[in-house]
């Protein structure tokens, strides 16, 4: 895959999490309960999305879990979020080719061998990210709150008006 793909696919994500956190701090106190829920959900994805960044940068890995036992505020996750979409979009725009497709070979929370390429990797990143947002949508929608429309397509269309011209 190429690395413009690969950085517009990044700057897709960080699009989607910013409508889903935006679209969450309305959320009234009477949905306090689905909101812990959507948080938990999306912390996860935070802590698995700075584990592979531990990975890829060679740094120690933060976190001996896939979630954190505290549940953060909204606000400090939308923050540390950010700062990680923005550590992906860093990183994209230094790698090359040669490095794209090295194996890594790393250890899972739960001790079990893992070897990916930092395309893998990022790939997983990407989808598992996708993935969550999809449940926390259902989630809204259980509470009758339409989630934002959470599509590559019109993240392209939105990010570059022009597609929409014959």
């Amino acid at each position: 895959m190429s690395n413009s793909t690969l950085q517009s696919l990044f700057a897709y994500k960080a699009w989607a999490n910013s409508e889903l956190f935006e679209l969450l701090a309305t959320l009234p106190p009477s949905h306090g309960e689905q909101l812990h829920t959507c948080v938990r959900t999306l912390n996860h994805v935070y802590v698995v999305d700075r584990i592979f960044r531990s990975h890829l940068s060679g740094e120690p890995c933060p976190f001996d879990a896939t979630n954190t036992k505290d549940t953060p505020s909204l606000s400090k996750l939308h923050g540390d979020v950010k700062a990680t979409d923005a550590w992906y979009m860093n990183y994209l725009a230094e790698l090359t080719e040669a490095t794209q497709f090295e194996a890594l070979v790393f250890r899972f929370t739960d001790g079990d061998r893992g070897r990916m390429t930092r395309e893998e990797i990022l790939l997983h990143v990407v989808t598992h990210g996708g993935y969550h947002r999809g449940n926390v949508g259902e989630i809204l929608k259980s509470i009758s709150v339409s989630p934002p429309r959470d599509l590559y397509s019109k993240f392209l269309h939105v990010s570059e008006p022009k597609r929409r011209e014959a």
